[in-house]
């Protein structure tokens, strides 16, 4: 593996292991439902981002001047999906309460990571720093695609594993809907932060 195969999955695991809206998606999760009915939400992030890796490496390979049309209008449909769950998970209710409820499923975290304005970031900074500037874009887009799900896995399930640990501590109902309230405000200023860079970056 040479340097820039080693700055890719460094790259990545920042990426995914950081807070953002995946994360607190999951740790959310996590506490309310456990991590064996978080699991089909990570395996979503991972395969979904890694296909998305793919299809956003392949098509930035070869229309990278579409990066500054698509940009704002992506960002602004996922900041206002965003601030959508967060205000979901605000009024999400503690498990006695007799609501059923249930966590976002496999194929909704794959359609997800297409709005996700941080997925979005990711793959655009991917594109400009590891995508070759000559040679085969379908292998290199494959192989950034399939580095960025294995990478990822682990960095997801560590945060619906520590959602599940929570779990045990929020046994109170008051105590998890002010963690729910918590991670509802944590999305809502993720998706302003990443909406008003965006403007920001427009406007310079």
């Amino acid at each position: 593996m040479n340097i820039i195969s080693l700055t890719l999955v460094s790259y990545i695991f920042v990426m995914a292991v950081t807070p953002g809206p995946n994360n607190v998606l999951l740790a959310a999760s996590g506490v309310n439902y456990g991590l064996r009915r978080t699991l089909p939400m990570a395996m979503g992030i991972a395969l979904g981002g890694g296909f998305h890796c793919f299809a956003s490496m392949l098509m930035f390979g070869q229309l990278f001047e579409l990066v500054s049309i698509i940009r704002l209008p992506i960002a602004v449909v996922g900041c206002l999906y965003l601030l959508w769950l967060a205000w979901q998970l605000f009024r999400a209710a503690a498990p006695e309460s007799g609501e059923q409820g249930r966590p976002l499923t496999f194929m909704q975290m794959v359609l997800f990571q297409w709005v996700n304005p941080k997925a979005w970031v990711m793959m655009l900074n991917m594109a400009a720093l590891f995508m070759p500037e000559q040679g085969p874009l379908w292998s290199s887009a494959m192989l950034i695609g399939m580095i960025d799900a294995v990478v990822s896995l682990p960095c997801v399930l560590l945060w619906a594993w520590l959602g599940d640990r929570l779990r045990l501590v929020l046994q109170r109902p008051r105590h998890l809907l002010l963690f729910n309230g918590l991670m509802a405000v944590c999305l809502a200023l993720t998706a302003a932060w990443l909406l008003l860079d965006e403007m920001r970056l427009l406007f310079t």
